[in-house]
């Protein structure tokens, strides 16, 4: 979940591959209901959870650093704005709700704990701060994506990763699948959504600005019964596997162009490497 507000965390080419890329780090992990596929072919080539939280500890330095030459010597590293802006919480997943606890207990949504987890721990921005942070945030970014790429190779994996997915879902067997779950949740008296992203992101839960869902009752059972038919006919399963074929034959075919995002991907990492090695 990324909170967005008044104010950027990253440079902007920065944030946009960080939102189509982060992923492959957090596949792999067992849950209860369905277990999380392992790692994808296209992963390595991708910017993960880690490389998104180191990028925000350099930037977060860097502001300092910035800030303390503008005349702000105890800036924090973690501030909040003067005022709490509106926020939004953006949810990637890749097939839908897997956890049959979370599902029970939050539906299509989330803890809200979670979300005050996030927010930033610092003081409040005085005025004076705030007039000249937009600067020094901009001024982080660039530092971060010095020597990368940023209109090129940076962000084949990812673009090519759209397309990937556009042939995944064209896929018979995944068709095939989808409809033996959407059969599976009709069975229970559930609607017969087209597939399980259908069913998470239905209007009906009604999301607030931030993303979250009321969780209720008709939520949470039909995640449930979700998570139950996910299970029950190894949907997720064969996803991954179309999924995975898929790649791999595009970067055999692109092997190019993956490798030169991974080139700029690399670089990138460097940068952030380079900071929190000097200013950490």
């Amino acid at each position: 979940m990324v909170r967005l507000g008044a104010r950027r965390v990253v440079a902007v080419g920065m944030a946009v591959l960080l939102a189509l890329g982060v992923a492959g780090s957090q596949r792999g992990a067992a849950v209860g209901g369905v277990a999380k596929p392992g790692p994808l072919p296209a992963d390595p080539y991708m910017s993960t959870s880690q490389d998104y939280q180191r990028s925000l500890q350099a930037s977060a330095l860097l502001v300092r650093q910035c800030m303390a030459a503008r005349g702000h010597p105890d800036f924090p590293l973690d501030p909040r704005d003067p005022v709490d802006p509106i926020s939004a919480t953006m949810v990637a997943t890749d097939y839908g709700v897997l956890d049959m606890d979370s599902a029970r207990r939050w539906g299509y949504g989330w803890d809200p704990d979670k979300d005050a987890a996030r927010q930033p721990k610092g003081r409040r921005m005085t005025s004076a701060e705030f007039a000249d942070y937009p600067a020094c945030e901009a001024e982080a970014g660039r530092r971060l994506v010095r020597g990368v790429d940023v209109k090129g190779d940076w962000f084949y994996a990812s673009t090519r990763v759209v397309e990937v997915q556009k042939a995944v879902r064209r896929d018979p067997r995944l068709l095939a699948a989808w409809n033996t779950w959407s059969r599976c949740m009709a069975g229970q008296g559930f609607t017969p959504y087209p597939d399980p992203v259908a069913a998470y992101t239905d209007t009906a839960w009604h999301r607030g600005s931030d993303g979250n869902t009321p969780h209720t009752q008709r939520e949470r059972a039909t995640a449930v019964a979700d998570v139950i038919c996910k299970r029950r006919h190894h949907t997720v399963e064969t996803w991954h596997t179309v999924t995975a074929q898929k790649q791999a034959a595009d970067i055999a075919q692109h092997r190019d162009g993956y490798a030169g995002g991974l080139r700029q991907l690399r670089l990138y990492r460097a940068n952030i490497d380079e900071v929190l090695r000097t200013l950490g």
